[in-house]
């Protein structure tokens, strides 16, 4: 691939899958910008993308949209991907067959960019550790980069950054495949929240998710660094597996002899080598939930090796305030709090939300789903005081789970409205203290755009349901 952005100009440039979170978005504005003759495809309608399709206005872009042709593939000089479009696509395979190189926005950022990378993935908590690491690092240089699955490519920055300034990346699994045996991601350090089943609607087998995981760390070198969580146990074997210095965190207690951080009550703290000086660096924290406290304690570590002092980062993960559609406290209407968790889209991460509010808790959850396990919801079903359910094909195998545990239900719904007033109807109509949060522990398509839109929608619906 040529990694002199001027090289592309006048060059024919197919984006594939413009989206509604950023990727396709900014690919398409990079490379316009840069002289090439840009042709954006996407299988949904301008209506549906019509947010994304304003953003690029003003530039030379050409649509295709509701289809795909094959001559954009064939008749390309590169083809930029979406993580979300599978690999094995006969589109990419039409452009590969004629020798046309297909990339992705992280393929094509990390061959130009010389910036050191913290990259960060795992199933649930990388969107809140890489925050949290951003923004202990922009207290140290504000020209720090936080780019990724968190729905920012790090293409919108590429023009303007300074190359010495850290970018931490949130990779999820199917970015990291795209970027398998590539040469491309060899971060200063690798980080890795918990690993769970998830996206087995796309992959065959854990074995194959936890690989695409695997790819953080498989082309790191000697002088750069890895993080594992040490109460994981799929990432038992993993540092045999990578040529980085391991270091470990640990909710609990973390064993003579290793590298990390670990949590004793509510303080964190770390040691960079085995018998080496403990220093604080998690005293205090605004968001909720023990597992959140271990996210941050990661990040923490994470701070530490990349140089932060230790009551810099201390004071950054004290006023740290959470991320958007995670476990995020939004609004109070009476006696009632209302907790916008959206971006729970797996069981695991349902029970945990649920775990750390105090109750009682009136849940909605439910929406479509990815061919996972929902008996992790056993260990909380009875605990809310009420659960409303949203329509949906997971919610069918949350429903077959409740009435088998003898868990009573509201809905399921076909509308969110409906669902937040059921809620609010539940919690007492705010006349006594109660938490109302919606945390799906499933997928969003079908009723919405993403799990982003989902949240979204769900803040609105409850700011016009309390609007009195």
């Amino acid at each position: 691939m040529k990694t002199d952005a001027a090289a592309w100009k006048g060059k024919k440039v197919t984006v594939m899958g413009l989206g509604l979170n950023g990727g396709g978005l900014a690919s398409a504005r990079y490379f316009a910008r840069h002289g090439a003759d840009v042709t954006v495809t996407d299988l949904r309608s301008g209506e549906l993308l019509a947010g994304s399709i304003q953003q690029l206005s003003g530039l030379p872009v050409r649509y295709v949209l509701e289809k795909h042709e094959k001559e954009d593939f064939t008749g390309a000089d590169l083809v930029i991907k979406n993580p979300a479009v599978p690999p094995g696509s006969p589109f990419l395979e039409a452009a590969r067959s004629r020798g046309v190189p297909v990339e992705t926005d992280l393929s094509v950022f990390l061959s130009q960019a010389s910036n050191p990378v913290i990259g960060v993935t795992g199933s649930k908590g990388k969107s809140t550790t890489a925050s949290a690491i951003a923004f202990g690092l922009k207290r140290v240089d504000p020209g720090a980069v936080l780019a990724g699955n968190i729905t920012v490519s790090p293409l919108a920055y590429i023009d303007e950054m300074d190359p010495h300034s850290p970018v931490v990346l949130e990779l999820s699994s199917w970015q990291l495949g795209d970027l398998r045996g590539r040469g491309l991601l060899r971060p200063a350090i690798s980080v890795f929240t918990v690993i769970l089943p998830d996206h087995m609607d796309r992959y065959r087998t854990m074995g194959e998710y936890v690989a695409d995981k695997k790819v953080l760390f498989q082309e790191q070198e000697k002088d750069q660094k890895a993080i594992f969580n040490l109460d994981d146990p799929l990432q038992r074997e993993f540092p045999r597996e990578t040529r980085a210095q391991a270091f470990y965190y640990s909710g609990s207690d973390l064993p003579d002899g290793l590298r990390g951080a670990w949590l004793e009550g509510g303080k964190g703290s770390v040691r960079l080598s085995p018998n080496g000086e403990e220093k604080t660096v998690l005293s205090s924290q605004r968001l909720p939930g023990r597992h959140n406290a271990v996210n941050l304690l990661c990040a923490g570590l994470a701070l530490q090796l990349y140089g932060v002092k230790a009551e810099v980062t201390c004071k950054a993960l004290a006023e740290f305030p959470g991320v958007e559609h995670r476990l995020e406290m939004f609004h109070r209407w009476k006696k009632l709090s209302f907790y916008n968790d959206s971006a729970a889209t797996i069981p695991h991460a349902t029970v945990q939300a649920v775990k750390s509010l105090e109750p009682p808790v009136v849940l909605i959850l439910g929406g479509t789903d990815k061919n996972i396990d929902f008996s992790p919801l056993e260990e909380v079903a009875g605990v809310p005081r009420a659960l409303v359910l949203l329509a949906g094909t997971g919610t069918e195998k949350i429903r077959a789970l409740l009435d088998e545990q003898g868990v009573a239900y509201q809905g399921p719904f076909g509308d969110l409205p409906s669902a937040v007033d059921a809620a609010i109807l539940a919690a007492g109509r705010g006349n006594e203290k109660a938490a109302v949060l919606f945390s799906p522990g499933c997928t969003s398509f079908g009723m919405f755009r993403n799990e982003f839109d989902r949240g979204a929608r769900f803040k609105e619906t409850v700011l016009e349901a309390t609007s009195d």
